[in-house]
């Protein structure tokens, strides 16, 4: 029968090899290609805007500017199709479209 001793160095040096084998898989000789690149630089962080807080002593600041009016060609179309949506036929149609479209 085999003695302690005469098992045990086997399994050691086998053990060594297996490690010894590992830790060169990760040795890298120059000149050979990084198969696994750094990654890229993270973006900067977003800046943080500190929002206008309304004064109550300040006046009132006014919008005088029209509101934007749709095309003409949008509005008759809008009103074709609220006129046949309300079952006009379609004569009735042509004159509801003309007199809400202007």
């Amino acid at each position: 029968m085999l003695s302690m001793k005469q098992l045990s160095l086997p399994v050691l040096v086998l053990a060594a090899l297996v490690a010894g084998q590992a830790a060169s898989a990760q040795v890298l000789l120059p000149g050979t290609p990084l198969l696994n690149p750094p990654p890229p630089i993270p973006p900067p962080p977003p800046k943080i805007a500190v929002p206008k807080v309304p004064q109550l002593d300040a006046p009132p600041s006014y919008n005088f500017q029209p509101i934007p009016r749709t095309s003409f060609g949008d509005r008759i179309a809008r009103c074709l199709d609220e006129a046949a949506g309300a079952g006009l036929s379609p004569a009735d149609r042509d004159t509801y479209a003309r007199s809400c479209a202007n």
